[in-house]
C-alpha cells in the first residue's frame, strides 16, 4: 500500500473547484468547492466569475483534501492538473496554483487531459481499468465515445458530438420548461413521474447512413422546444414531466444503442461511462438493460464521481506515476482544446535543462512551509 504513489489532482475546467488526493487506486480525500449556485441566476456558467471562485476556494479546498486525506503536502509524489480541455481562465487558476505547489514541494507536475480523467476515475471504484476500455463520456461539454488501449498514453476518439453535447441539452430544454439551472438533476427527477413514450421526439444520426459513433442533440433540442411552444400558443398546459421523460429518453436511446455498438464492433466486452449525464438514473438503467443483453459489463462510478472533481485528476496523475509516465515542466500552459488524444501533457525534450528557468529562484521553504 505504502509504496504505491500518493497524488493530489486539481480540477478546475468548468465551475467547480476540485481537489482530491489518490493512492494508487484508492481514493483518500475528494474535496469540491462548487460555484454552481452563483452561476444558477445567469442560467449557465460564467467564464469570469468562475475563475475568480477557482481563485478564492483553491487554497482552502486544497487544505481542506489534505485534512481529510491525514497527509502532508511533503509526504505527495506528484501534483496532477487538468491542462484542458475547458474554460481557458478557469484551467488556468488551476495550473498556476498545481505549478507553485509542484515547485514549492519539489514534486513532479502532471498536466492531464479532463477526458482521460473521467475514464480514469473508475479505477478508484471498480479497480484497474481493462485494457482496451471503451468510454462513453456525457457531460455539459462533452458527448465522446473513446477507446482506450492505454489510460496514459493511448486514446482513440470513435464518435463525438457534432453539435450541442447531452447535458448542455438538457440544461437548455431545462430553460424552455422554466426549470432553472443546471438542468439534468431535475429532468430525471421529473422524468420518473412521467411517460417516455408520450410524445415521440427524434433520435438524431440514427438512420442507417449516419455517422455509426457520432451524435446530434441540436434537433431534438429544436424539436422539443418548438412542441412546448406550440402547446403555449395554442393556450394548453404543458405536460411537463411528459416533457422531461420523452426528451430524457431520446437522449440516452441513442448514447447507449451508439456504445453498445461500439464495444460489438471493436470486440470489447465491457463499457465504461463517465461524465456529469452519466450520473442520469434513466442511462444507468437503460445502459445496463442493453449491456446485459449484448453480454457486455457495464462499469459506471457513483454519481459523485461521475460529476467534474479533482479525484479523477489524481487517479490518472496517480496511474501515469506507476507507469513512469514522463512529467510536465513548469512551462505548461493551459489549453482549452486540449485533444483527447493527448491523455497528458509531458515535457517537450528540449525543455528539460530550461524548466526552472524562468521561476525565480526563492526560497521553497517559504513557498510552502
Amino acid at each position: 500500500m505504502a509504496d504505491e504513489p500518493l497524488v493530489l489532482g486539481i480540477e478546475t475546467s468548468c465551475d467547480e473547484t476540485g481537489v482530491g488526493i489518490v493512492r494508487g487506486t484508492t481514493l483518500l480525500a475528494d474535496a469540491v468547492a462548487s460555484s454552481v449556485d452563483t452561476h444558477a441566476r445567469f442560467g449557465g456558467v460564467v467564464p469570469e466569475i468562475a475563475s475568480r471562485a477557482h481563485l478564492e476556494a483553491m487554497v482552502p479546498t486544497v487544505e481542506r483534501a489534505l485534512k481529510q486525506a491525514g497527509v502532508g503536502a511533503r509526504d505527495l509524489d506528484g501534483i496532477a492538473v487538468t491542462a484542458g480541455p475547458g474554460l481557458a481562465g478557469a484551467l488556468l487558476v488551476g495550473v498556476s496554483a498545481a505549478k507553485a505547489y509542484a515547485y514549492a514541494l519539489d514534486k513532479p507536475l502532471y498536466g492531464v487531459n479532463h477526458l482521460a480523467s473521467h475514464i480514469c476515475v473508475d479505477q478508484l471504484e471498480h479497480g484497474p481499468l481493462p485494457e482496451p476500455t471503451m468510454a462513453l463520456l456525457v457531460s455539459g461539454g462533452h458527448s465522446s465515445l473513446l477507446l482506450a488501449p492505454d489510460i496514459t498514453s493511448d486514446v482513440r476518439p470513435m464518435g463525438a458530438t457534432i453539435d450541442d453535447a447531452a447535458g448542455e441539452a438538457f440544461d437548455k430544454i431545462a430553460r424552455v420548461l422554466d426549470l432553472g439551472f443546471p438542468g439534468g438533476p431535475v429532468i430525471d427527477r421529473l422524468a420518473r413521474e412521467g411517460d417516455p413514450e408520450a410524445i415521440a421526439f427524434p433520435r438524431g444520426l440514427s438512420g442507417p447512413r449516419d455517422p455509426a459513433y457520432d451524435f446530434s442533440f441540436s434537433g431534438l433540442k429544436t424539436a422539443v422546444a418548438r412542441w412546448i411552444e406550440a402547446r403555449r400558443a395554442a393556450g394548453e398546459e404543458v405536460p411537463v414531466r411528459d416533457v422531461a421523460a420523452s426528451f430524457q429518453e431520446a437522449v440516452v436511446d441513442v448514447l447507449t444503442r451508439k456504445a453498445v455498438r461500439a464495444c460489438r464492433d471493436e470486440g470489447v466486452d465491457h463499457l465504461m461511462i463517465g461524465g456529469g449525464v452519466a450520473a442520469n438514473s434513466r442511462l444507468r438503467a437503460l445502459a445496463e438493460e442493453r449491456c446485459e443483453r449484448a453480454g457486455i459489463r457495464l462499469r459506471v462510478p457513483r454519481p459523485g464521481l461521475c460529476t467534474d472533481n479533482g479525484a479523477m485528476v489524481a487517479a490518472l496523475g496517480a496511474e501515469m506515476v506507476a507507469r513512469n509516465r514522463p512529467a510536465s515542466d513548469f512551462e505548461l500552459s493551459a489549453d482549452s482544446s486540449l485533444p483527447v488524444t493527448d491523455p497528458h501533457v509531458p515535457s517537450p525534450a528540449h525543455n528539460h535543462q530550461h524548466s526552472h528557468d524562468h521561476v525565480h529562484e526563492i526560497s521553497k521553504e517559504n513557498l510552502y512551509s
